[in-house]
């Protein structure tokens, strides 16, 4: 299992190894073909997504709906992940990745991001190549996720289902993930490759895992999604969308902390 390191603000990443994947399912749905060849660099990443304190701490505010100790944040734009991610970046004394006008983001910056959709699938699998992390039977998946079938319509307390093999909560349901991609219905169409990073533009962003709502088929591993990114701190209709956060690997202090 990739090793867990703790940030300064006290949140537990995996350092997730370099590595190549089949990114995509062929027989899966339209935008998930064709499965391709990435390569992918190492990164750090968040073991659960980010929870209702830990963005208020930051923020100064919670937008969830579902407002419980333990539970991811929600019901916010993809802008507002964004602004979080530079806002921790600057509480640990890190470059901030995204242009605060703009919001371009600057992936050689060793601050907070969030993880582009190939990082986001490379871990989410942590190895495999099935339709969920663990396996490809969707029976199995009450024991990993929280979902249509067992969610009872609201978020659960983050890190409450099995893992994966890199010791990741909830990459599947719970709450759909930003990524930082823009999203495009072809784009595997001219994918592959090292460090994919999605279209140069569009109108939506990408989601990622499924949630609370979604439908096991929704929860796999390949599965997209889209929403226009917004730009509201509270987005009404966005209380299944949430995020975690990613940042370029780089060598560690002795202390232990993600550097």
């Amino acid at each position: 299992m990739p090793e867990v390191v703790t940030t300064r603000t006290g949140i537990e990443m995996v350092l997730v190894p370099a590595g190549e994947f089949r990114m995509g399912d062929d027989a899966g749905e339209a935008d998930e073909k064709p499965a391709h060849t990435v390569r992918v660099g190492a990164f750090y990443i968040d073991v659960t997504e980010v929870t209702q304190e830990s963005y208020q701490a930051l923020m100064g505010r919670n937008p969830a709906k579902f407002t419980n100790p333990g539970h991811p944040v929600e019901r916010l734009s993809w802008s507002a992940a964004a602004r979080y991610c530079n806002m921790r970046s600057l509480r640990e004394g890190l470059t901030p990745c995204y242009d605060p006008g703009t919001f371009a983001c600057d992936l050689s910056a060793d601050g907070y991001r969030l993880p582009t959709e190939a990082e986001w699938e490379y871990a989410c699998r942590a190895g495999t190549a099935t339709a969920y992390a663990f396996g490809a039977d969707a029976r199995a998946l009450p024991a990993h996720a929280w979902f249509k079938e067992n969610a009872g319509k609201t978020t659960h307390p983050v890190g409450s289902r099995k893992p994966n093999a890199w010791g990741l909560h909830d990459m599947h349901g719970n709450v759909a993930e930003w990524c930082n991609d823009f999203y495009g219905e072809s784009s595997y169409a001219t994918g592959g490759g090292e460090n994919p990073t999605g279209p140069a533009s569009g109108d939506e962003r990408v989601l990622r895992g499924g949630s609370w709502r979604a439908s096991a088929a929704a929860c796999r591993s390949a599965a997209r999604f889209s929403e226009p990114p917004g730009l509201a701190d509270v987005c009404f209709g966005y209380e299944a969308y949430g995020f975690r956060c990613v940042r370029r690997a780089a060598p560690r202090k002795a202390s232990g902390a993600a550097e």
